[in-house]
């Protein structure tokens, strides 16, 4: 085993090589047994590539037993390909498999699995036409049948996806397939190796329409495992995304469709098209097989569902919580939305003035010591007695102050409202752009979820961290509604008067108007609203979705008098262009305007 690993390691560089003279990746980890291959997290297959620290992992107990001790450089350079070309990294992978998903309703949870021979096929096209490695030697060792096998007949999802390399390479019917093809097969292992080569440099657009054509197979076929020794060339689940942060995948894109290779322009260039009517009948296409599903061209900007983004997640290693998945998904979304907050001057800033020096003391922060006037009292430093830090007073700047404004944000999740972590929801999407806008500005925000009387969710005060207030947000509660008037006292009753300034925001619908109930102590809710603007001093909003004829006239007197600016929206939708409308606001221009006027809201 050490002379294999010996010429295995020898083959590195010119794998390398394969793809550019300038790769420089860090070199294998050949294992000699199973259980070393295992702790490097290699499971079962013969190799890997990690998409942590790029690191190839062979296992070559698994190279020996299949016969492949002289292919060194061909299974090397496509591990390579998989971090070279696809998928390249741990976004691209999510992208593919959102793609690869989109090609089959149903049949999902087989993304992984057809995203992994499609890029097999794009990287070991490449490696054995352009430069010459013998990838088909590499297949025709691992479709050898071990001398035990049974009669089973093989899987007609892999007959295919052999037929295709035949077709790529130019090899004779039945070099690597096992048993003939009907002509409908035949004609789909055709199509899917002109989707390879049309789709070469531009992989993604292909991933569907690949899924697509893999569908019917997956529907007949009960083995949908690669048989025998093929199985261990599957590689691309053994890559674990575990760390990572993948992005751009809480939307689709634009040309995520799913297209049947048979109706794909790009394939069927010059060819006379099908009509739609020709090409499917009754749920089967004019051959008589099922057709692709799928396919229908996704709205620009449509957003996938925050369950669907979890899924993919989950296919990519991704080892998360269901609340974790929804604080990505809409921190995600929230970016593209966020704005500059409205930030507060005071009269001056005050910047620190040196005064002198003072002993350091073990205990105290290392950073602090004035190491050269340490030296200077005392060439020999003896920590504690002839140590020293600066001190420091402060004085009137020249420039005014920008103090941030904080954020007391108030997000209705009662009965009527969807759960955040399964369906997209507005409201919680307008809350994180809020939230994160406030973040951007140095702000700190208090995030509070409620629902019932008691029944709420919320911040350890006003914080500084991200995760603390998108786990908040992303929460459900359901229930009945009772604005929190507990946590509205609590906040401010002892808050000093001097403290930060502090908006307070409410995202709700007609609820809304418990925030004049008493509390549980039998306090009218206006006297703590008249508390809450006086210690906060930075105003308050209401964004609310209500219908058109919504007009409590003794509610709204309250807000009037109290100059609480309401900004009233028609769908839930529209709270996202409140969000970042809000964003820009001025607070002190805010107070100044009528109440249902106030960022487009209607009389």
């Amino acid at each position: 085993m050490k002379a294999l690993a010996e010429r295995w390691m020898e083959a590195w560089p010119t794998a390398q090589s394969a793809w550019s003279r300038f790769v420089r990746l860090r070199d294998p980890l050949l294992c000699e047994s199973a259980k070393q291959a295992e702790r490097e997290g290699l499971r079962g297959g013969i190799a890997m590539i990690r998409l942590d620290d790029h690191r190839v992992v062979i296992d070559l107990t698994q190279i020996s037993q299949l016969g492949l001790d002289d292919f060194p450089r061909e299974i090397l350079a496509h591990e390579i390909g998989h971090h070279l070309y696809v998928p390249a990294d741990l976004s691209d992978h999510g992208r593919l498999l959102a793609r690869v998903r989109r090609g089959l309703p149903s049949f999902e949870a087989e993304a992984p699995l057809i995203a992994n021979l499609y890029a097999d096929l794009l990287i070991n096209d490449r490696l054995q036409r352009q430069v010459e490695l013998d990838m088909a030697g590499v297949y025709r060792c691992l479709v050898k049948p071990p001398k035990d096998a049974g009669k089973t007949s093989p899987s007609a999802l892999w007959q295919v996806y052999l037929r295709i390399y035949e077709y790529l390479w130019g090899l004779s019917k039945g070099t690597l397939t096992a048993a003939p093809l009907d002509d409908v097969a035949e004609g789909d292992a055709l199509l899917g190796a002109e989707l390879i080569r049309v789709y070469a440099s531009e992989w993604l657009g292909g991933a569907g329409g690949f899924a697509a054509l893999c569908l019917p197979y997956l529907m007949a076929d009960k083995q949908r495992q690669p048989p025998g020794k093929l199985g261990q060339l599957i590689d691309l689940d053994q890559v674990s995304g575990a760390g990572g942060m993948p992005d751009g995948l809480a939307e689709m894109e634009d040309d995520e469709a799913a297209i049947h290779p048979a109706e794909d322009p790009k394939i069927n260039a010059g060819r006379p098209s099908q009509k739609a009517d020709e090409k499917t009948v009754g749920g089967k296409d004019s051959e008589g097989k099922p057709a692709a599903q799928g396919s229908s061209k996704p709205g620009q900007g449509q957003r996938r569902t925050p369950f669907e983004y979890g899924e993919i997640l989950k296919q990519l290693g991704l080892d998360l919580s269901q609340s974790d998945v929804a604080a990505r998904y809409y921190s995600e979304l929230a970016r593209r939305h966020l704005v500059r907050m409205p930030q507060r001057h005071a009269p001056e800033s005050k910047e620190p003035q040196m005064e002198g020096t003072e002993p350091w003391q073990p205990g105290e922060p290392l950073e602090q010591i004035d190491w050269l006037e340490s030296v200077i009292r005392s060439p020999v430093v003896v920590p504690g007695f002839t140590t020293v830090q600066r001190t420091y007073g402060q004085t009137q700047g020249s420039l005014p102050e920008i103090q941030p404004v904080d954020l007391d944000l108030y997000v209705d999740c009662s009965g009527s409202m969807p759960n955040p972590q399964q369906a997209f929801s507005a409201i919680t999407l307008a809350g994180a752009i809020v939230a994160l806008s406030a973040f951007k500005a140095g702000a700190r925000v208090q995030a509070t979820l409620w629902s019932g009387r008691g029944h709420y969710q919320s911040t350890p005060g006003f914080v500084r961290d991200r995760q603390a207030v998108l786990r908040v947000l992303t929460g459900y509660l359901g229930g009945s509604t009772q604005f929190p008037l507990n946590v509205l006292r609590e906040t401010y009753r002892d808050r000093a008067k001097n403290a930060r300034p502090v908006h307070l925001l409410v995202l709700s619908d007609e609820g809304v108007d418990t925030i004049l109930n008493q509390d549980e102590q039998g306090t009218p809710g206006k006297d703590l609203l008249v508390q809450a603007l006086a210690r906060g001093g930075a105003g308050m909003t209401l964004a609310l979705n209500v219908h058109k004829g919504w007009k409590p006239a003794a509610f709204l007197k309250v807000l009037e008098e109290l100059k609480i600016a309401v900004h009233r929206v028609q769908d839930w939708d529209g709270l996202i262009a409140f969000a970042r409308a809000f964003s820009q606001a001025s607070y002190a221009a805010e107070r100044s305007q009528p109440p249902l006027q106030r960022f487009g809201g209607r009389r």
